[in-house]
């Protein structure tokens, strides 16, 4: 027997609900997955706090969309690309997650929104950051003060994606974009004694204000740095 549009409709908000119980349940395993994280590895616990609020809000969105629907009004083509909406958001989560995984199992660190390897060996500039571009990433870019202080803490002299070497004299980052943060050692860059010094590096780290321009060809550890937002 064929079932009635009414029927329809409550069956697949029947389906409906159980998408949102998976949902639900995904967020619910990310959430204790980064709580995990937290206990595991060195990314702040405001930082890990605020994805998982961003995670609770959007199930708390979709939560709420779906309790204002009017099964009497919403059509069999609406209620499926609901399915399909929720749907797309689980397998986001879940592949986030996944990254986020990924990444601290390789020895990365999650700040802020984006993951960062700090080396355990020193190389030059150029194989550093080939080193990061194999993996996806690219040398470290700073934006902020937060920034600047995250990578002092590991208290290594490190190379950062800073160079002169297309125009002498004219900083850039390694993904074409100036300076808006400055944290150069008074005095600095200098070309120390007429040397080829285009490299940019953190040297001074027990300081704020702790960039040296260098000869690229110095070893040094670094750190990659990929933008991952989760």
């Amino acid at each position: 027997m064929a079932l009635s549009a009414s029927s329809k409709r409550e069956k697949l908000y029947r389906v409906v609900g159980v998408s949102v119980g998976l949902l639900c349940m995904l967020q619910a395993a990310a959430n204790i997955g980064l709580r995990l994280s937290l206990y595991y590895s060195t990314v702040s616990k405001p930082d890990l706090e605020a994805i998982i609020k961003n995670l609770t809000e959007k199930g708390e969105d979709l939560k709420g969309k779906l309790n204002n629907f009017d099964c009497s009004t919403v059509s069999k083509s609406d209620l499926e690309a609901i399915i399909k909406n929720l749907t797309e958001k689980g397998e986001d989560l879940k592949g986030k997650l996944s990254n986020f995984d990924h990444y601290r199992k390789q020895g990365w660190v999650y700040f802020y929104h984006s993951f960062y390897y700090i080396s355990s060996s020193e190389e030059s500039w150029q194989v550093s950051r080939q080193f990061c571009l194999q993996r996806g990433a690219d040398l470290l870019i700073i934006n902020s003060k937060e920034e600047q202080d995250f990578a002092r803490q590991f208290q290594k002299r490190t190379w950062i994606g800073l160079t002169d070497g297309e125009t002498e004299g004219t900083w850039k980052w390694v993904d074409g974009t100036e300076l808006k943060e400055r944290y150069w050692v008074t005095g600095e860059p200098n070309s120390y004694e007429g040397n080829n010094e285009d490299c940019g590096e953190i040297r001074f780290y027990a300081k704020q204000y702790n960039w040296n321009d260098e000869q690229c060809s110095l070893k040094n550890f670094w750190i990659c740095e990929k933008a991952l937002a989760l």
